[in-house]
């Protein structure tokens, strides 16, 4: 293990992905005093990361926060060598996933690796990965800036040091941890989707509106945002691709409603292309 910064992250973290997540990751560490790299797959991602990230990095420096300079955007995943922890955050596929976490492997041997999975298995992703245990869960929740939680996920073979020093890097970024053993959707995936399913289910039925179906949680349970804004902020298309999972490993309980999908096939993902449950 490299250095800490004093806030206690570690002083370079590599971030795997530069997406809404992945950007959010970066900023939470550069914030917390980290130097960090990014690492995209192309030249066009590269750039949308790096819009994202100066547009976060804009709104810190409104609010007194200085985090300019340290955060790179990179092509190249050998640039992740020093890095004292690598957080994967790319899109919740198994297999792109464990192709991610073997390149992180590979290029930096020393380094502890987070995955940002919000539901596929730990112990899934660790297959064929030189040292398993160095794998744990960091769930970290959108938009990453201002979201209060991280849940850890700790796998079979997560060693047990690992699990206390993500304690402590979450702790350094400001945000709460739980810690959940590796089951099917986590705990907050778990009870997240099957609220916004049912949501989803008494909209089909035209119980109520999807805005009073979310005032009825806001309002009546002191929920901040209801199920149905939430899976437009989260994107249709991710909360489709768990409750598939979900499905099945855990049974019809969790079958995606007929409205998601057809807002999926639509292209209606939510906040990202202007419309969901609601519009942007």
């Amino acid at each position: 293990m490299t250095g800490r910064t004093q806030g206690g992250v570690p002083a370079r973290v590599g971030v795997y992905g530069g997406g809404r997540m992945g950007g959010g990751i970066a900023h939470a560490f550069a914030a917390a005093g980290a130097d960090v790299v990014v690492v995209e797959g192309d030249a066009q991602a590269a750039a949308a990361a790096r819009e994202r990230i100066a547009a976060l990095l804009a709104k810190a420096q409104e609010k007194g926060a200085r985090v300019e300079g340290r955060i790179e955007v990179v092509l190249d995943p050998g640039s992740l060598a020093g890095c004292a922890l690598v957080v994967e955050a790319v899109p919740e596929s198994i297999d792109l996933k464990r192709r991610v976490l073997a390149s992180i492997a590979e290029s930096a041997p020393g380094a502890a690796i987070g995955s940002n999975t919000s539901s596929l298995s730990i112990d899934a992703l660790a297959e064929g990965l030189p040292d398993p245990s160095r794998l744990v869960g960091l769930h970290f929740f959108n938009p990453v800036p201002v979201s209060d939680l991280v849940e850890i996920v700790v796998g079979e073979r997560t060693a047990e040091a690992l699990v206390a020093d993500a304690r402590t890097w979450v702790a350094g970024l400001g945000k709460t941890a739980i810690v959940v053993r590796d089951a099917p959707g986590f705990a907050s995936s778990r009870l997240g989707v099957a609220l916004a399913l049912e949501a989803m289910r008494m909209l089909e039925e035209g119980v109520a509106s999807a805005e009073d179906i979310d005032l009825a949680m806001t309002l009546g349970y002191r929920h901040p945002v209801g199920p149905l804004r939430t899976t437009d902020i989260v994107g249709l298309d991710v909360r489709l691709a768990i409750a598939e999972h979900l499905e099945r490993e855990l049974g019809p309980r969790f079958a995606p409603p007929q409205v998601l999908r057809d807002k999926v096939a639509a292209g209606e993902l939510g906040r990202k292309t202007g419309r969901g449950f609601y519009a942007w």
